[in-house]
């Protein structure tokens, strides 16, 4: 028989738009145990993005459960089940993207949707609220089911934060940087292909393989500040290269952190100009030399684009951007490999002619932190499939 599961979603926002948060439940439809539980933060959003964002977290929840179940979604938003019912259009551009979103979870006959009065919907609107108040998510698991009178138990509380761990920047102090976790986004055709990428056209979408290294780049990202790297701040906000792959990847992150996807054009991809979607080989063969000169000289430009220095010029003063709008946090973004090399060279002060030289593969994970006084670490990880 086809499992049955039912997804209790709801989202809010303190201003309509305001500080927003959302929280979704999944239970098993003939007993009532709870399976799973989210919750996420979005920052400044509306009442209805919430919402359909509950509804987004809870069908991926359902899904990661049981893909072939047949799912209930009941929500209080008599718009969100109208709309994804099909009964009612979706206009809004950010409410259209998160139901399209919803229906691309599970095949659209193995969904209905319910609306319930808010007084049955309490679980979901608690995780919301509770997001809310702490500005940060929530992801817990009852594999086994927990009963549905019962208390579920309480999240395990992340270590305290080390001051200064082995291996860390020397300092005297106990000033706090920030911490940026820059994220490269997952491979797309282009990237298997080896084709140059650029930040002038929206670029290609992620493939298949693409997306789970997303999703297990959300994964270990997750854990920092908490099983991970236990002396940074846990993420707060995530921002994105404007491009098509990174904000699919942004987006899994967000997801699985319960954070609102800024986009950015300091971390835009650099522009190839007219090697634009060739090949090295192809680039060769049209301007022999010029790919090299590319990599070695960092003040030349590609023909009609942008040299490795202008990249590093534009992701240098977003830093410096982030860094001064608060230190003690950690900051998530999200970019591509030439902008990744530039940060990484520009915040150790190494000679641009090797900034190309660092390895950033698709979905790598490289952390900085930056103190105001212009100190600076640097932390390379590597691919989420390394840990």
């Amino acid at each position: 028989m086809t499992r049955r599961l039912v997804v209790e979603a709801d989202g809010g926002s303190r201003g309509n738009p305001g500080p927003a948060g959302w929280g979704a439940v999944v239970r098993d439809a003939a007993t009532g145990a709870l399976l799973a539980e989210r919750a996420g933060y979005l920052g400044f959003a509306s009442n209805n993005v919430a919402e359909y964002s509950g509804l987004v977290a809870g069908l991926e929840a359902a899904r990661d459960i049981d893909p072939a179940a047949h799912v209930e979604a009941r929500l209080d938003s008599k718009l969100v089940v109208e709309q994804m019912s099909g009964r009612w259009q979706v206009k809004h551009a950010d409410m259209k993207r998160l139901a399209e979103l919803a229906r691309g979870v599970l095949p659209a006959d193995q969904v209905t949707y319910t609306w319930v009065p808010r007084a049955q919907n309490g679980a979901a609107d608690a995780l919301a609220n509770q997001a809310m108040d702490a500005r940060e998510g929530l992801w817990r698991d009852h594999p086994d089911g927990y009963g549905p009178d019962a208390t579920p138990p309480v999240e395990p509380q992340a270590p305290a934060r080390a001051r200064r761990p082995s291996g860390a920047a020397m300092r005297f102090d106990d000033a706090e940087p920030l911490t940026v976790v820059l994220i490269r986004h997952g491979e797309t055709p282009m990237t298997a292909s080896k084709a140059y990428s650029g930040g002038a056209v929206p670029g290609p979408s992620l493939t298949s393989t693409g997306r789970i290294q997303a999703a297990k780049a959300a994964d270990i990202v997750f854990r920092i500040g908490r099983t991970l790297w236990p002396d940074l701040p846990h993420p707060s906000a995530l921002r994105a290269s404007p491009m098509v792959r990174t904000q699919e990847t942004a987006g899994a992150v967000g997801r699985r952190l319960g954070l609102r996807v800024e986009l950015d054009e300091a971390f835009r991809e650099c522009d190839f100009g007219e090697w634009e979607g060739l090949s090295a080989d192809q680039i060769e063969e049209r301007w022999p030399g010029d790919l090299k000169r590319w990599h070695v000289d960092a003040e030349f430009r590609a023909p009609g684009g942008e040299s490795i220095e202008d990249v590093g010029v534009r992701v240098s003063g977003a830093l410096e951007r982030l860094r001064d709008e608060a230190v003690g946090r950690t900051v998530v973004v999200v970019a591509h490999s030439v902008v990744i090399r530039a940060a990484i060279g520009a915040t150790l002060g190494a000679p641009s002619s090797v900034w190309a030289s660092a390895r950033v593969g698709p979905a790598s994970i490289t952390i900085l932190r930056l103190w105001a006084d212009g100190e600076r670490e640097v932390t390379v990880v590597g691919m989420p499939t390394d840990l």
